[in-house]
């Protein structure tokens, strides 16, 4: 069902605005018979997306409203999530920073709803991987992240004024006597502490570090024992396996294509 404009050969173009079978409905640009140009799709299910389309693909400025009330606000490449943009998920977190397929990807900020904490760096594939610093409350952390876990040397700065410099250590798992069916889960990090100075001025990128890392400490006696949302999968940050799940059923909807 379409009501709107059309070309000399009968092809949608222009504005219009468009019933698909499966009940989405579409209200805006089409060229050549596909949406192009700004419009705004309405799901079924309740997600909404108003932006730019490119022959029937999201792309360029454009937010993303899912059912479970998470938005992506931000830059869209042939449908997928890639350049600047910001992510609000269902939980509160929020991702501010580059993506590229889908993923945040690049230099970024993820903000803990809970705790209000913060992760300020690299992102390879959706995971903490590279330079960063983890901001507290009282104290922050700063060095190298590997895998969505901190590794190898980098320090804690308090806001008492002192800093604890060390290096988080990948522990080296006993091997059972008879061979696991399943291989065991890789062992935390583990920080070991070398100095506790008067704050200094340096940085990650001043001298070469042997991987990334990433952790935070609960206490300002300097615990050993890394808080347990420095662990915390980047994967599993806001919930983006139901996001993706969404999505993919959202695009499987638009992609059927208009009659």
């Amino acid at each position: 069902e379409y009501e709107g404009d059309r070309n000399s050969e009968g092809q949608r173009h222009g504005f219009g605005k468009a019933r698909l079978p499966n009940g989405d409905t579409y209200e805006g640009q089409y060229e050549c018979g596909l949406r192009s140009g700004h419009g705004t799709y309405r799901f079924k299910n309740g997600a909404l997306y108003t932006g730019n389309y490119l022959q029937n693909k999201k792309h360029g400025k454009g937010v993303f409203f899912y059912p479970d009330g998470s938005k992506y606000a931000g830059d869209w490449v042939h449908d997928q999530r890639q350049g600047f943009g910001e992510y609000l998920y269902a939980n509160g977190d929020t991702y501010t920073g580059e993506w590229a397929n889908n993923k945040r990807h690049g230099q970024g900020t993820y903000v803990y709803k809970d705790t209000g904490s913060k992760y300020v760096g690299c992102w390879v594939n959706g995971i903490q991987d590279g330079p960063a610093e983890l901001i507290h409350l009282n104290h922050r952390f700063k060095g190298r992240f590997l895998n969505g876990k901190p590794l190898g040397r980098g320090k804690f700065i308090f806001d008492i004024g002192c800093e604890q410099h060390g290096e988080y250590i990948q522990p080296v798992q006993e091997k059972e006597e008879e061979e696991e069916e399943e291989p065991p889960l890789p062992l935390d990090p583990i920080w070991k502490v070398s100095e506790i100075t008067k704050l200094t001025p340096w940085s990650p990128e001043d001298e070469e570090l042997l991987a990334p890392r990433d952790a935070a400490v609960t206490e300002e006696s300097g615990s050993h024992e890394p808080s347990s949302e420095v662990f915390k999968s980047a994967s599993d940050a806001g919930g983006e396996g139901e996001e993706r799940r969404e999505e993919g059923a959202n695009q499987g909807q638009e992609d059927q294509g208009e009659k």
